[in-house]
């Protein structure tokens, strides 16, 4: 039975309600530069000493040593600190090196797996408490309702953790919106900007690449995608990075989801 055309939608930059300041902007949702990171830099310290004694915390830190030590095996730049923390008897000396080690990371833009677990623990914990909701542009769910009536699957592909992509559609402004899509897949499936990742998700979908609709506000992300044989759609959010005009050119643009109309068996 063919497949029908799913959609996968970036959930990559998340955002906190009522914010309206302008940033880099996703397909799906508004800003979390200046609010999601924000957030982990002010409530790093107070969550890990909050925490430190918990499994999870542990895990998270053992994690970020391992990074650490993967790093330096293979010779790439990284935090100096060891981040041992069974090894210190000092823990507020032991909090204040892996501090220093997620600003770090996160100032040099990393996208690790261990920085995104420590960071999806913390958003979980935001967003329960509700100092932070999802914020969706009002096209997106309307849309995705349209798409899903017309027996097409919808799936999130993000460089966020799939924790944190639940986390932002299961308590985003419009509600628990989890129900709207068939699954989640994030970087352990491989980088965005590689052309195997998306051969991989199309193989865990069980379509062919052709069948699948990549949308996308990133087009180094929408080149990889085409390369794998995906069909995509560049959307132009007001904010995001300016296209060139060969990009313009060459992707179909759309500004809302409501533009889109995509058609497919079931």
């Amino acid at each position: 039975m063919p497949c029908s055309l799913p959609a996968m939608c970036d959930a990559q930059r998340l955002s906190w309600s009522g914010d309206t300041r302008p940033a880099m902007k996703s397909p799906l949702a508004g800003t979390n530069k200046d609010i999601l990171f924000p957030y982990i830099k002010d409530h790093l310290e107070e969550h890990l000493s909050v925490h430190w004694e918990e499994d999870e915390c542990k895990q998270d830190v053992h994690l970020l040593k391992k990074q650490v030590e993967e790093d330096l095996r293979l010779n790439r730049a990284c935090a100096q600190h060891a981040l041992d923390q069974s090894g210190h008897t000092d823990e507020e000396k032991a909090i204040g090196e892996v501090v220093d080690n997620v600003l770090w990371q996160m100032a040099s833009d990393r996208k690790t797996t261990a920085l995104k677990q420590l960071q999806g623990h913390m958003w979980r914990a935001a967003y329960a408490s509700g100092r932070i909701k999802g914020e969706l542009y009002q096209d997106v769910v309307p849309s995705i309702r349209r798409w899903r009536r017309q027996g097409l699957k919808v799936y999130i592909y993000s460089s966020g953790s799939v924790e944190a992509q639940k986390l932002l559609f299961g308590y985003s402004v419009e509600g628990d919106v989890l129900d709207l899509f068939d699954g989640h897949f994030d970087t352990n499936i491989g980088a965005k900007v590689e052309s195997k990742s998306y051969e991989r998700i199309a193989e865990r979908m069980g379509c062919l690449s052709e069948e699948i609709m990549f949308l996308t506000d990133i087009t180094r992300e929408a080149k990889a995608a085409e390369d794998a044989g995906v069909n995509v759609a560049v959307v132009v959010r007001p904010g995001n990075m300016e296209l060139t005009e060969e990009e313009r050119t060459h992707y179909n643009l759309i500004t809302t989801f409501s533009q889109l109309e995509v058609t497919g068996g079931v």
